[in-house]
């Protein structure tokens, strides 16, 4: 359970947040002074810290320092009254996680509270390159043994301590994240910050001010100073994920901050500098948009100093026993199952299955069938429809959910904790659509991208980035 440490002087806060927190998914923790607060930080290795910036006879920058040198890593929320914004910005220009003005407003602070935990909680868990097949369940784990694995492993070897960008290629649901993850525990500036940004997730709009942070008045509702996290981030890690979906604007910021190691908050005209390492990611093929004109070159030969480049699921076969049988330890312990045995009839309908959600799919599959599973025995009965059926709409559509099942498809990743689920829809949409238009125009392309709308050329590439071919085993090449 998240530890939530709360350091304020003020009884109606401290009771304000007991009443907000009263419920079993967060612990709460109170103190009424500082060297109350340092003493807990220091006995409970609290998750968040919430830290008032005027405590009685105590800076709250100088509280804010010594708790970074106990545990950097722990994300620190400051509330603040109108009149001590200053105060709270300086903390943040120092590696504070956000602050809050008084009154707070309760579904804000919550919000921010669960943000912060899983922040701290991707600082301090590591992302561990599982050579054994017992490891700790308590961790994320990169798990795998084929070839396609061990060769990510080496790379991770080789770049971690380097302090280069890296830019970590494969599709949704493959482990980008956790590989951005173990390079940043294996570098040197493992106790310094972590934050991750999905860039797709954003509205433009908003991400330029989300990176760089924005000046008050910089546009409307700008109603005070933003922190970017490029400079919350200082002296660790960012990790854009999904970088391809950055607007041409961004890129062009971004592309600065790699050049100078500097940049300007949205509305402002200060250089800021930059000590930020950046990790990036992305499902889509970056040099086939730099010819198409829709990502920018330079960029592109800025991130591209190291790439890692994931393996999809269905091409690690070998590695199914070994990620079920890793997914079932972890999720027996926290569905309180006892299930310890997979049968090779279940591990063979597991390889038959395509995985066009990869492993986040795989792991939601997993957690379903436990879910399911009223005995010792994972058996196939228990895995979802969909996993049990063989697809038979053609060599075009991976094996699994198509639009005929995707609504049960849309609630297994839900409950299996999706955090890219539009992304993995729309794939799945963009497979069954191109998979029938072939079929009707005989795998023509170009008659195909007449019918789609689109140029054949958007076509080839949408084909390739989903992985999919016009005859099984052959790169989409079509009779003209």
């Amino acid at each position: 359970m998240p530890i939530l440490l709360v350091i304020d002087d003020e009884p109606s806060i401290l009771h304000f947040f007991r009443r907000a927190f009263a419920g079993p998914e967060i612990q709460l923790e109170t103190a009424a002074s500082s060297k109350e607060g340092l003493d807990k930080v220091v006995q409970l290795q609290p998750d968040v810290i919430v830290l008032d910036v005027n405590l009685a006879g105590d800076s709250g920058l100088d509280v804010f320092r010594e708790l970074k040198r106990i545990d950097s890593r722990i994300p620190v929320i400051f509330i603040t009254g109108h009149g001590t914004t200053a105060t709270a910005i300086e903390a943040m220009q120092l590696g504070a996680y956000e602050y809050l003005l008084k009154p707070l407003e309760l579904d804000e602070l919550t919000t921010l509270v669960k943000r912060a935990i899983e922040i701290g909680r991707l600082m301090k868990v590591p992302a561990v390159i599982s050579e054994a097949e017992q490891i700790d369940e308590s961790s994320d784990a990169l798990v795998g043994r084929c070839s396609a694995m061990q060769a990510v492993y080496k790379a991770i070897g080789r770049v971690a301590s380097q302090d280069v960008t890296v830019l970590i290629l494969g599709e949704s649901g493959t482990g980008k994240e956790l590989v951005a993850r173990a390079i940043y525990h294996y570098s040197r500036r493992s106790k310094k910050p972590f934050l991750a940004i999905n860039c797709a997730a954003i509205p433009d709009a908003l991400l330029e001010s989300e990176l760089f942070g924005h000046e008050k008045g910089a546009f409307t509702g700008a109603d005070r100073r933003r922190i970017g996290k490029f400079e919350q981030a200082s002296g660790g890690t960012l990790f854009l994920d999904e970088i391809g979906d950055m607007s041409p604007v961004t890129q062009t910021k971004i592309l600065r901050v790699l050049q100078g190691q500097e940049f300007e908050r949205v509305g402002g005209n200060e250089a800021i500098h930059s000590d930020v390492r950046l990790v990036a990611a992305t499902n889509r093929d970056l040099e086939k948009m730099v010819t198409e004109g829709t990502f920018r070159g330079d960029l592109f030969y800025r991130l591209n100093v190291f790439t890692i480049s994931l393996p999809a699921l269905r091409d690690r076969g070998e590695d199914i026993p070994l990620l079920a049988r890793h997914f079932v330890r972890r999720f027996s312990q926290d569905l309180k199952k006892d299930v310890h045995t997979i049968p090779e009839e279940t591990l063979t309908v597991l390889q038959q299955y395509a995985w066009p959600g990869n492993v986040r799919e795989f792991q939601s599959v997993m957690k379903q069938a436990l879910l399911q599973t009223t005995g010792p025995v994972l058996l196939p009965e228990f895995l979802p429809a969909a996993v049990r059926a063989r697809n038979e709409a053609g060599a075009s559509v991976p094996e699994g959910p198509n639009l005929s099942n995707i609504s049960e498809f849309i609630h297994r990743q839900i409950a299996g904790g999706a955090t890219d689920l539009y992304a993995e829809c729309q794939s799945l949409l963009d497979r069954q659509l191109f998979a029938d238009v072939l079929k009707h125009t005989d795998g023509n392309l170009t008659q195909a991208a007449k019918i789609l709308g689109i140029t054949r050329a958007t076509l080839r590439s949408k084909l390739a980035s989903l992985n999919m071919t016009t005859e099984k085993g052959t790169e989409p090449e079509i009779n003209e």
